[in-house]
């Protein structure tokens, strides 16, 4: 580099020479190209495990540190309190405000209710769906605002069970963000709750309610059920309130606050013969004063418009009675009034009726207004969820909005089910989307659980299309499942991950099913249910493992660790003394009892083929016990090992015993054991006197006699003893001078018929022997003693015997130290009994 140069030289390229500018196409491609969105992991306590969130490879378990730990919950302040109910409140509707209709002869039950709960009763609202509990439920509420310590808590039932209720009244009063106590913990701090706990759609009775009841027992609930919902037990101690429908009188009353002006004659007339059709339900009042306001508005007609204007808002009681030519809007049939919906809908803007058709796929689960505009394609369709309130065709469920009682019927006979599966199809597109986008919050997922969890269940059966790859409802649970997860709604958790781990079996993606089956088990682990997260666990690992998916192996290794820890089962146990294992011969498989030990068992079932056990594995004698004091696990495990060792050893002691008693019992040089070479050629059974082998060359007449054996066993019953009689010369298998050692020791060897080695020693003995003669008739129960002298076989071979009275001999003498002593300890009466 030229220091007076600016530029480099390299390459032929001056240093005063400009760089030049990138063209435009390449700044172009440099803004196109994007940064990887991060992955939302999010870290919370579950009783005392740490548990992380992660949507990729699954979330991870492990025991809490004691600094990870959260403190003893405190209870929430007033204004804190405050802000957590108005979030539990459904969200107010664009547009103008709609006037609030009075509660309208519910003056008995409401002094009733107040009254039961001033004296901590709990009592339960029943009555039928559009009778008015809700509303019922919102005045007493502000009637016990200052009856209890905690205040007024109020939760909503639908689709919750009575451990997510005792959660949610957990996190109502206590902060704790980020924490769910276990089981224990959390029942101690409830116990210190005392609050009018106000419960709208109560879907349980019976034992379950009783469980909520006894984990609160400082709380007084005011519960909101249909009739169809089980009723309480006996010993329950709640009272029941029947909410009936409204008298004729306060329904046409009810209608014309709805109407907002007086009734005719006309409507009044109308309006009575609804009232003994509806039975008095206040939702059918609020109903038939919708359709009222839309005949107003179109019997106005061009008149209004000429009179006020096009932009003035013209109000109902301001429109002219007096209709225009053609103007002339009869009142609704009985029919009509009876199922207002379809009517209603078809008088409503088109991007209300699009929220009506989505609604009506996803089960009556009305989307939240924020989602409206991207779901129905228009920037103004929040508006519509204010035409549905207004019109009564909606009602308000905890924080969301459901479809009222009977208007999902009325719709899907009227048509509105036509392209459900195309709603269902956009709508899991969009919540996939947004579930997985890293700006919304758990806590907003959540809000949106029912219409989520809808979709799911709608999609289900459609997973299978062709033309749905990847699948859609796979692909929404695996983003919304660790949402659900990290906002504490496990109920919500649980219902997608099963609802995945069914899309993504039907769609073929093992990915996707290894995924769900890691995240059920973090969620059974959690929830104490071991069995089931170990059933999970291994189903993961197998299909990762087929896979060859690592990191996805190793989190869901981590946790089955952790499941074998807590339920203090091992994984897998090898194979103990204690346990019998069938016979397996050399180069055979033997499989264990319990399997074959591994770290980390797969999902497949274990294969017949195990261990290589050489040899006969013995069945050892060691009783197993379990239930009769030997401790289990790996105690247990040790003191087997323990037991094993001991026996192989005495196995070992014994054998070597047999081996040496055998080998040092008998020396007649006429036995098989000694005439039998490293490598033998054939065999010869116990009956035949022949193998028919064709006789060597060159060997002197040897036709095979070295393999003879005798036939007469003599005295003793035993064959190749000293006793057996001597075969005569002209029998074929007479034995040689070869075989019984009677060969002068200068005589040279002559190969066996086999080819091996003779078996005889050509050396002369180190120690002659007094009389070697003798030796072979000497009878074997005679046991010599230590001052007789040492004998030598007539083979040659030195004596096995390390006795004091040994020959001294600088050859290599063969011997086993346990297999002496157990011959000196051998009564000389009975020699053979060891044998």
């Amino acid at each position: 580099m030229d220091p007076n140069r600016t530029g480099p030289e390299e390459y032929g390229h001056g240093g005063d020479t400009p760089r030049q500018r990138p063209p435009r196409e390449s700044l172009t491609s440099d803004l196109g190209q994007h940064t990887p969105v991060p992955a939302r992991t999010v870290q919370l306590v579950s009783g005392d495990f740490l548990l992380t969130v992660n949507p990729v490879d699954g979330s991870e378990i492990e025991p809490c540190p004691p600094a990870e730990r959260p403190a003893r919950p405190g209870r929430l302040t007033e204004s804190e309190r405050a802000e957590v109910e108005r979030a539990a409140a459904p969200p107010l509707p664009p547009g103008p405000a709609q006037p609030a209709l009075p509660l309208l002869a519910r003056q008995d039950e409401r002094e009733s209710l107040v009254r039961l709960l001033a004296r901590g009763r709990s009592v339960r609202l029943v009555g039928p769906g559009g009778s008015g509990r809700t509303r019922l439920l919102d005045v007493v509420a502000e009637d016990c605002a200052d009856l209890a310590p905690d205040g007024v808590v109020r939760l909503n039932g639908h689709r919750r069970t009575a451990d997510d209720l005792v959660h949610d009244l957990f996190h109502a009063v206590f902060d704790a963000p980020l924490h769910r106590p276990d089981r224990d913990e959390l029942l101690e701090s409830v116990r210190e709750i005392g609050a009018v706990v106000v419960l709208d759609d109560l879907e349980f009775g019976g034992a379950a309610l009783d469980e909520l009841l006894d984990a609160t027992p400082e709380c007084a609930f005011l519960f909101a059920a249909t009739p169809d919902v089980a009723d309480p037990s006996a010993d329950a101690g709640v009272e029941d309130v029947e909410l009936s429908g409204l008298d004729r009188a306060a329904g046409l009353d009810l209608l014309g606050h709805a109407v907002g002006r007086t009734l005719t004659d006309e409507e009044a007339t109308w309006a009575g013969d609804l009232w003994f059709e509806s039975e008095g339900l206040p939702l059918r009042f609020v109903q038939a004063g919708a359709l009222l306001r839309q005949r107003d508005r179109l019997r106005a007609g061009t008149s209004a418009v000429d009179e006020f204007g096009v932009f003035e808002d013209v109000r109902p009681d301001e429109a002219p009675y007096d209709p225009a030519d053609g103007d002339e809007v009869p009142l609704p049939s009985l029919g009509e009034a009876a199922a207002p919906a379809p009517l209603l809908a078809s008088r409503l803007s088109a991007s209300a009726r699009a929220t009506l058709r989505f609604a009506v796929a996803l089960g009556g689960e009305v989307p939240h207004q924020a989602h409206l505009p991207a779901l129905v394609g228009d920037t103004h369709a929040d508006a519509a969820l204010g035409e549905l309130v207004s019109c009564g065709l909606v009602s308000p469920v905890g924080a969301r909005y459901r479809l009222a009682a009977g208007v999902p019927a009325q719709l899907e006979a009227a048509g509105y089910t036509d392209d459900a599966d195309a709603r269902i199809r956009e709508a899991a597109q969009h919540y996939a989307w947004w579930t997985g986008h890293p700006s919304v919050t758990p806590e907003r997922v959540c809000a949106e659980s029912d219409a989520i969890l809808a979709a799911l269940a709608a999609l289900s059966p459609l997973a299978a299309d062709p033309a749905d790859e990847p699948s859609t409802a796979a692909r929404l649970a695996h983003t919304a499942a660790p949402a659900f997860a990290a906002g504490l709604h496990w109920s919500a958790w649980e219902r997608a991950l099963r609802a995945g781990a069914e899309a993504a079996r039907i769609a073929g993606d093992v990915g996707e099913q290894a995924y769900f089956h890691h995240e059920l088990g973090i969620h059974a682990l959690c929830a104490g249910q071991l069995d089931r997260a170990r059933a999970e666990l291994e189903a993961s690992i197998g299909l990762r493992g087929a896979l060859a998916d690592k990191r996805g192996t190793v989190a869901g290794r981590r946790a089955l660790a952790l499941v074998a820890d807590r339920s203090g089962v091992p994984l897998a146990i090898a194979p103990t003394a204690a346990e019998e294992v069938p016979e397996a011969h050399v180069e055979e498989s033997a499989s264990p009892p319990r399997g074959v030990p591994m770290a980390f068992p797969d999902l497949q079932p274990p294969a017949d083929t195990g261990l290589v056990v050489p040899g006969v594995v013995p069945a050892a004698t060691v009783p197993q016990r379990t239930k009769d004091g030997v401790p289990g696990g790996l105690k247990g495990l040790a003191k087997r090992n323990l037991v094993a060792a001991g026996a192989g050893a005495l196995l070992v002691a014994v054998l070597g015993t047999v081996v040496t008693l055998g080998a040092t019992s008998d020396n007649d040089p006429a036995s098989p054991s000694e005439n039998v070479g490293v490598n033998p050629s054939a065999s010869q059974g116990l009956d035949d006197g022949s193998l028919d082998a064709d006789p060597a060359a060159g060997n002197k007449g040897d036709t095979g006699k070295a393999t003879s054996r005798p036939t007469d066993p003599g005295p003793d019953g035993t064959l190749g003893t000293a006793d057996d009689p001597t075969p005569t010369a002209t029998e074929s298998d007479e034995p040689s001078d070869e075989e019984t050692g009677s060969k002068e020791p200068d005589e040279p060897d002559e190969p066996t018929p086999s080819g091996t080695k003779p078996t005889q020693s050509q050396k002369p003995p180190t120690s002659p022997s007094p009389s070697p003669t003798e030796t072979e008739t000497e009878e074997p129960t005679e046991e010599p003693t230590e001052t007789d002298p040492p004998t030598e076989s007539p083979t040659g071979e030195p004596s096995t015997s390390n006795s004091a009275s040994g020959p001294a001999s600088s050859a290599p003498i063969e011997t086993s130290a346990s297999a002496t002593q157990s011959t000196d300890q051998a009564s000389p009466e009975e020699p053979e009994t060891m044998i």
